[in-house]
């Protein structure tokens, strides 16, 4: 069953095959249980086997550690250190139950809502999968407690991006998820929630650490995914776009921009990969807006954004009033002054959308509950 699923979220067009050439699984009920996701089209979260099992056996064990599924499976009594046949019988009915919970289609698609909900719309915006993971462990495990599904939805929205701030899952997975689940089973997971808020997202890390965090030039930083997750679900519109939204960018694959562009960067002396490539130099943005632009100083790309707004000529998008392009590079995290910047200025502009950045975040996470 955990092959057969993992299998058709990636090749649907196997099923008639497969029914075909496994007639035993396909008079079982476990196909019956599965067949639904061979009529979706789902990429977000394609679990692999040892994810499913991962999150089939925390979810119902409230254990974190692969290697303690082994030893139940094997009948292991932890207290007496015996191996007895009852408990390997109880564990392997337990983890069937953990593994049809998890591909229950009422189940997989309501948690896929909620990952959605939080601006997820894409797999790229996830680099750690344990983090949809032990977000999905979550979800199951508030469900059994019987919990209202408004304040599930509000714990798991929260865990999965507060783990994503603070890289809880990209070390030692195994312990952190092993921590996680018996306090979340322990305490009341609300209570639990907000005191890890309260330690782990204090003003501190808002207005200071995650600021410095943002101070890097690797693309895939989690800090700058949570910032575009936050665009999508304020429905911000792509750099001097008039409609185009960040989302529709994110989901056409287009492409991320310099807002001082790269040549001019190296023109003027920033040759350095990790200065020009800085994430706060980073928007979404048309690429026949990136082309029209070129390598011109921003205070010369955006003089000509005020001859568009005062009606003389079409340079960039379709902005034609200076409020709106005023409020196009607030949902961008630029600051205004960047309308006459050159190259004298970039050190003050990095710094300065660094700030404006974590606060948008700051802002869009306190929006999840």
């Amino acid at each position: 069953m955990i092959d057969y699923f993992c299998h058709f979220m990636q090749r649907p067009a196997d099923y008639d095959m497969i029914v075909a050439n496994d007639k035993e699984f396909a008079k079982s009920e476990a196909l019956q249980k599965i067949k639904w996701v061979t009529k979706e089209q789902e990429d977000i979260y394609v679990p692999s086997y040892t994810d499913v099992l991962r999150v089939s056996f925390t979810h119902i064990f409230q254990r974190g550690k692969i290697a303690d599924l082994v030893n139940l499976l094997s009948g292991r009594n932890f207290e007496t250190r015996e191996n007895l046949e009852i408990i390997a019988e109880d564990s392997f009915r337990k983890l069937r139950e953990g593994v049809e919970a998890f591909v229950n289609e009422t189940n997989f698609k309501r948690y896929l809502m909620i990952v959605q909900s939080t601006g997820i719309v894409d797999s790229s915006l996830v680099r750690s999968k344990n983090v949809l993971n032990f977000g999905y462990i979550l979800y199951l495990s508030l469900k059994d407690r019987g919990m209202h599904p408004a304040m599930i939805e509000s714990i798991v929205r929260r865990w999965i991006v507060l783990s994503m701030l603070t890289g809880r899952y990209s070390g030692s997975a195994e312990s952190a998820i092993d921590y996680d689940i018996k306090r979340f089973t322990e305490q009341d997971p609300e209570t639990f929630l907000k005191t890890t808020e309260t330690g782990e997202l204090s003003d501190a890390f808002w207005n200071t650490v995650l600021v410095q965090r943002l101070d890097t030039s690797v693309a895939s930083s989690p800090y700058f995914l949570v910032f575009l997750m936050a665009q999508v679900k304020k429905n911000a519109r792509g750099f001097l776009s008039k409609q185009i939204t960040v989302q529709s960018l994110i989901e056409q694959r287009g492409d991320i921009h310099h807002i001082f562009p790269k040549k001019y960067l190296q023109k003027n002396g920033v040759d350095a990969r990790k200065d020009y490539n800085q994430i706060a130099n980073y928007v979404y943005t048309q690429s026949e807006t990136n082309i029209k632009i070129k390598d011109d100083a921003p205070c010369e790309y955006m003089a000509r954004m005020k001859q568009q707004v005062a009606g003389e000529g079409t340079y960039y998008g379709g902005i034609t009033d200076m409020d709106d392009l005023r409020a196009n590079l607030a949902e961008n995290c630029v600051p205004e002054a960047f309308m006459d910047m050159d190259i004298f200025d970039y050190q003050v502009f990095l710094d300065t959308r660094r700030t404006m950045m974590a606060q948008y975040i700051r802002e869009y996470y306190e929006s999840l509950a």
